[in-house]
């Protein structure tokens, strides 16, 4: 009898399959019973590669070999899964095997792995889909009885390889012409570009220059105090006569831009009676909708601070190893109109838990679970319906994934709540003619917000009472200055409300609805197009906020100086989605959809090729300072401020930080500016630092003196209060631009070498500190972030015995019963056995970050996140490669006993920015020997002399560094 092989996605999910189906036994990497097969590829096994005859080499990209368009698109195996990929092609050429079951996930991107593999395989076996919701066993079980066929996705099966040859297209031609472009002036200047990535950077880079661009306006604002028989209550002024001009987004009712109108209006006022009218209006507010992926990433970074990556991950654990949750990739809200029934099933789980138990009892016996379009709508939904628990109970959850079951159980049993009812009260109390309005808002019903443990506000919530048309005397009349705030930066969750509404700034009524559906990227691609970014260095991640680059910058007066506006504008992606999403539903052809886009790819490398570097259009200025060199005009260019008359010429970017033109005109005026703030290292790290001309018209960095130079001017402290004595040679210690040092430490002829950073491992020490550490020997406990492993940590910044300033580290309770040496560390997971030697795989914390070990192999989690999540097939796929590879461990420092750090000198180092007519292709500026401030530290485990803000120059790639990553955007 010919078997059935099944192919699922990842191992996990073969193994779920398996075991729901039952009677298999493993063989290796796959199950087998008397009638079929169970295998599982491990994400992609295969990718786009250039045709061998047309490829060529990475470093050596010309126009001369674009546009690059193959006759047909090969295949090649991806080297990290080509055991994987050998597996399954023996399995499906086995002679035994008579058919194949689709198993991957439901959804394009599965439908493209799958498709690929039989490309691949060249086979002609008949296929089926499983087409699951749900991983719970009842699920897969159902989903085997009623599979689909395979006729019924070939129109799916199109789209994703249109979305995989399109993106590959743009991604190749659109990276390596603007690299070209770029390499011109010699060297390899790798610039990347993506259908989706670019989008969305451009998001990014416009509120950026909103924000720099961001005038602060001063503006008053008007409250009263008044009181009445009742008691005192407060109210600000407005203008109702007020129609919010289109040109001034600043404008409020409450807002007066002249200061002496706001005091003339408080004077008028003050001590006057006023008599007060008010209404009373009852207002609801409905449950939100149930979770889509992209909200819930949105929400849970607002809530936990969880990056979208982080979140998606956790989803992912939920649903393929717990079963706890329905399948998360999705971009719906809505139900099934025919999922009442197991909704009820889900609420009597539910109900039998001691945390959702009331609320979900409360919904079966209200009957609360009913038709409702809101809720349960076909309409809605296209290959996956909402995210929302499933019939299992989990066990053993992680923190964060007990952090975000409970976000979606809570919003799953809200949405069946009746709305919240609330009392609105406005009162206007009018004194002299002038209007104040205050305003109340009490909660009557909690309806679904008392999921999230609200209740009804009691009397004392309301306002203070008044009778119609009161009098009441007017207590006080302040006038408060503000300034109006640029728009904030975007975080990850902002980020994805934009990439998913981006279609609001597109006419097309047709084009919009379609990135209302799908927006910039997928659900489940845009966590991965925001790490890209920051991965390519076009994004900076600060705490929670998203900074574009100045390479970010540069790439965006690139692509709009060549006309190019396919690779930024929202419009590319909603065109190519809504008629993808037309192929989905066979109203499209293949062959139409892929001739735009080759036309598109060759239009993109024609106008790269129209342009020399320096000739785009662009809104560029010129510098009013003349040449340094010979007096002739300094014009702003696309990358580089140059003289029109001679070869003099800088890099508008240096250290990571592109200079603005009324900086540069500076620079040649007073040849130094600064210290100015934004420059970062190859490490990412920020510093700050001087610009000046040296004396051969060259812009180099300078950090201010340092400890050991023998030249320069002695400072003068006269007008400053000392900080305290200094501990080395009871002489006082001041504030010089970068340190706090002797007054008997700087200038030529030194007798003391006391100096320390005014800012010690990204952590700025404030006078304060530095005043208490000279008094008591001690600062507070600071935080700082460690150079080496960029992780945060905190220590008391101390006076050591020499003199020297040091770390000294919290000391910890020792446990009962613990031993002075460290016993070995435990698991904190046991994932399962080995497949080929039956050794436990196991999950440890580590000191530097969680690892998985096998026997004698440790290997490092990627990403801190996935200790949690990780599965035993991702664990054993990693300690594999690091025992294929058995890279050597360098020596490890012994640690100190004690726990105080000491702060070394960092090396000086320099670098020059010539002019860009030299020769030379770096836009690193050139570091005197007048270094930074002393900022490394000698650690516990040694001395750790990292490079600092001194050295952190020297290590900012310019544009010839080729860096190895992928050739193409997302």
């Amino acid at each position: 009898m010919a078997k059935r092989l099944v192919i699922a996605e990842k191992p996990s999910v073969a193994a779920d399959i398996a075991r729901a189906l039952g009677g298999y036994t493993r063989q290796g990497d796959y199950f087998e019973r008397d009638d079929s097969i169970v295998a599982a590829a491990v994400g992609h096994l295969l990718e786009i590669g250039m045709p061998e005859d047309e490829e060529v080499k990475r470093g050596k990209w010309t126009f001369a070999h674009l546009p690059a368009i193959p006759s047909a698109f090969a295949l090649k195996p991806i080297e990290k899964s080509e055991d994987r990929l050998k597996t399954l092609l023996r399995l499906i050429k086995r002679k035994d095997v008579g058919s194949i079951v689709n198993a991957c996930d439901a959804g394009r991107e599965g439908e493209l792995i799958f498709r690929y593999l039989i490309q691949y395989a060249k086979t002609d076996k008949p296929i089926r889909r499983l087409w699951l919701q749900s991983m719970t066993p009842a699920a897969i079980r159902e989903g085997f009885e009623t599979l689909r066929d395979d006729a019924a996705m070939l129109p799916l099966a199109d789209a994703a390889k249109c979305r995989s040859e399109s993106d590959w297209l743009v991604g190749i031609n659109g990276t390596r012409a603007m690299t070209a472009f770029n390499s011109k002036a010699g060297g390899f200047q790798l610039t990347t570009v993506g259908r989706v990535q670019t989008p969305t950077l451009a998001i990014l880079v416009d509120r950026e220059e909103r924000i720099r661009a961001f005038v602060p306006r001063d503006y008053w604002e008007i409250i009263g105090t008044f009181r009445a028989a009742a008691g005192e209550y407060a109210g600000r002024w407005f203008d109702e006569a007020f129609r919010r001009p289109e040109a001034d987004p600043d404008a409020r009712a409450e807002r007066l831009w002249d200061d002496a109108k706001a005091q003339a209006i408080a004077a008028r006022c003050a001590g006057r009676p006023g008599v007060v009218s008010e209404e009373s209006k009852p207002s609801t507010q409905s449950p939100p909708l149930l979770y889509d992926l992209t909200t819930l990433q949105r929400e849970a970074n607002g809530r936990f601070g969880f990056s979208a990556r982080t979140t998606l991950s956790l989803a992912q654990a939920l649903y393929e190893k717990h079963k706890a949750l329905t399948y998360p990739r999705t971009d719906a809200r809505a139900l099934p109109e025919d999922y009442l029934g197991t909704v009820r099933k889900t609420l009597e789980m539910l109900g039998e838990t001691a945390a959702y138990g009331t609320h979900a009892r409360r919904v079966l016996k209200e009957k609360w679970v009913r038709p409702n379009k809101r809720i349960f709508d076909n309409a809605k939904i296209s290959d996956h319906f909402a995210i929302i628990p499933t019939l299992a109970t989990p066990k053993h959850l992680s923190e964060h994934e007990q952090r975000l079951y409970d976000f979606v159980v809570k919003r799953f049993l809200a949405v069946f709540h009746p709305a919240a009812e609330f009392l609105v009260t406005t009162r206007i109390t009018r004194v002299e003619g002038e209007p104040f309005k205050t305003e109340g808002k009490v909660l009557v019903e909690p309806g679904w917000l008392a999921v999230y443990g609200k209740e009804a506000a009691g009397e004392d919530a309301s306002l203070v009472p008044v009778k119609p048309n009161e009098k009441v005397a007017t207590a006080k009349v302040d006038v408060q200055k503000q300034t109006t705030r640029p728009p904030p930066r975007y975080n990850e969750g902002t980020l994805l409300s934009a990439m998913e509404g981006a279609g609001k700034s597109i006419e097309d009524e047709e084009l919009r609805e379609a990135m209302r559906e799908k927006g910039l990227g997928t659900p489940a691609t845009r966590a991965q197009i925001i790490e890209g970014l920051i991965g390519e260095r076009y994004v900076h991640r600060e705490g929670r906020e998203l900074i574009p680059t100045a390479k970010a910058f540069s790439l965006m007066t690139l692509l709009h100086g060549l006309g190019v506006p396919e690779l930024f504008s929202p419009e590319l992606t909603a065109d190519w989605e809504f008629q993808l999403a037309q192929m989905e539903r066979g109203k499209l052809k293949r062959a139409a959809f892929m001739k735009e886009i080759v036309a598109m790819t060759k239009r993109i490398v024609a106008q790269a090729k129209n342009y020399e570097s320096d000739t785009i259009p662009g809104d560029f200025a010129t510098l009013a300072a003349p040449c340094p060199k010979c007096g002739g005009e300094v014009h702003e260019k696309y990358r580089k401020f140059q003289c029109v008359e001679c070869d003099f010429g800088f890099w508008k970017i240096m250290g990571g930080r592109q200079l603005e033109p009324d900086e540069a005109d500076r620079l040649l005026r007073e040849r130094e500016i600064g210290p100015l703030d934004g420059f970062r290292s190859r490490l990412g790290r920020p510093f700050s630092a001087k610009l000046r001309l040296n004396d051969a018209n060259e812009v180099e960095f300078d950090f201010g003196p340092r400890n050991g130079d023998d030249d320069g001017e002695v400072p003068d402290f006269s007008g400053q209060d000392p900080l305290g004595k200094c501990p080395k040679c009871g002489n006082r210690v001041f504030e010089t631009p970068a340190a706090y040092a002797c007054e008997r430490a700087v200038g030529p002829e030194k007798t003391c070498d006391f100096r320390s950073g005014r800012t010690i491992l990204q952590r700025v020490v404030e006078r304060a500190q530095m005043e208490k550490l000279l008094a008591t020997g001690r600062s507070d406990l600071l935080q700082f972030v460690s150079a080496r492993t960029r992780r945060p940590f905190s220590a008391f910044l101390v006076r050591q015995p020499d003199g020297a300033v040091g770390f000294e580290f919290e000391k910890k309770e020792r446990r009962a019963g613990a031993r002075g040496a460290r016993s070995a560390p435990a698991a904190t997971r046991v994932l399962g056995k080995h497949p080929k030697d039956g050794k436990p795989v196991e999950v440890y914390a580590g000191r530097y970050g969680p690892y998985v070990k096998h026997g004698d192999v440790n290997a490092t989690i990627p990403e801190r996140e996935r200790a949690d999540t990780i599965t035993l097939d991702e664990a054993v796929a990693l300690v594999d490669e690091k025992a294929g590879r058995s890279p050597s461990r360098p020596a490890r420092a012994t640690a100190k006993a004690r726990g105080v750090a000491r702060e070394p000198s960092p090396p000086a180092r320099k670098r020059t920015a010539r002019s860009p007519s030299a020769g030379a292709a770096t836009p690193a500026a050139r570091v005197p020997r007048t270094a930074t401030a002393k900022t490394a530290v000698k650690t516990p485990r040694g001395t750790a002399k990292a490079r600092t803000a001194a050295a952190s120059p020297r290590a900012t790639p310019g544009p010839h560094t080729a860096k190895k990553r992928s050739s193409r955007g997302k």
